[in-house]
């Protein structure tokens, strides 16, 4: 007679094989769309920036691997997102030395001397662009317009700027949305910055199909829904707040969602699963941190952007976050103030 048998074991408990590679590869599918419009609305200088930047990082990755006698990890994809976010973030005209640069920084000072994949304490891209704001600060923040007629034909001569010489800019746009409102109080309509029909960095336009590429992955259940939604709800919040108390003075809370680089960064930087929290709870503070940061540099900082030192300053102390915000064990009770 056959008989049941129940196993109980301690945990993991395994549910279903998704290993790292099949994450950080669907990461990488999501990512996509993304490239593809900024291919399509600034041509081929946001496709080499972009390429230039993830081949780095590939690069970088395996040759730290082999000069540390270890098995190369550029098969798990995690070198692929950080080139992919990193070019993302980065002008359509930056120069493509200077975005190998910032590659072989993501992947040398913002992950690898923390020990590679899963001890990193920062995002690697954001590392990688903060080093370059820090480095080249006109080059940074100087924008190629969208949707020109030649971008297929032509490469902006700053792209093909010979390593250490001063860029030449050829075409060279006013100011992202952020910062036509922040220097010249100009504001930019809602239907063109969620269809991406403005200047900026590579990634940080269209701001639907960022969102539809995160809604990719956390129906997958491979992204917590906690940290953009924390993210996006506190960043509408408080300027919603600030709009009703002037609107004259401040911007309104779609504005502030949909422009610069805050979707991007609450749906692929400030999600990395390594630099952010693991309670629940957690997530939801580490998420509100970002969004008011965020606000608060965009409104009263020297900057017209937020986003990175926003996730950076969020990622310091997520560990501390953890430590405060603790689960309760399975079966313990709360303790209970004595009256």
């Amino acid at each position: 007679m056959l008989k049941k048998t129940l196993d109980i074991s301690s945990s993991p408990h395994i549910v279903k094989g998704r290993s790292t590679e099949d994450i950080m590869r669907n990461v990488v599918w999501a990512l996509l769309p993304v490239v593809f419009f900024s291919v399509y609305a600034f041509g081929l200088n946001a496709l080499l920036v972009i390429f230039t930047a993830t081949l780095a990082s590939v690069l970088t990755e395996h040759l730290l691997c082999k000069l540390s006698k270890k098995e190369t990890t550029v098969n798990d994809y995690s070198a692929i997102i950080t080139g992919i976010l990193l070019g993302l973030s980065l002008p359509p005209s930056f120069p493509l030395w200077m975005a190998f640069v910032g590659g072989v920084i993501g992947i040398a000072l913002g992950k690898y001397i923390f020990g590679g994949l899963g001890y990193n304490v920062f995002n690697p891209a954001l590392v990688a662009r903060a080093v370059l704001q820090a480095a080249f600060p006109v080059a940074i923040t100087t924008w190629y317009p969208a949707f020109l007629v030649d971008r297929f034909t032509t490469i902006s001569k700053s792209v093909l700027t010979f390593p250490f010489m001063e860029p030449q800019y050829d075409a060279i746009s006013g100011a992202t949305p952020l910062a036509a409102f922040k220097f010249d109080g100009v504001s930019t309509s809602t239907m063109e910055l969620a269809f991406g029909q403005v200047s900026g960095s590579a990634g940080e336009t269209c701001a639907i199909i960022i969102a539809l590429g995160g809604i990719y992955l956390i129906a997958r259940n491979m992204m917590s829904w906690r940290i953009p939604a924390a993210v996006l709800l506190s960043a509408f919040i408080l300027s919603g707040i600030l709009y009703l108390f002037n609107s004259e003075l401040y911007p309104s809370p779609s504005f502030m969602i949909l422009s610069g680089g805050l979707m991007l960064g609450a749906v692929f930087m400030a999600t990395d699963m390594v630099s952010s929290p693991i309670t629940p709870l957690g997530l939801w503070v580490y998420g509100a941190i970002i969004g008011i940061l965020t606000i608060v540099i965009r409104i009263w900082g020297g900057l017209s952007e937020g986003v990175m030192y926003s996730i950076l300053l969020a990622n310091a102390i997520s560990p501390h976050i953890d430590s405060v915000i603790k689960n309760r064990v399975y079966g313990t009770k709360r303790k209970i103030k004595a009256a």
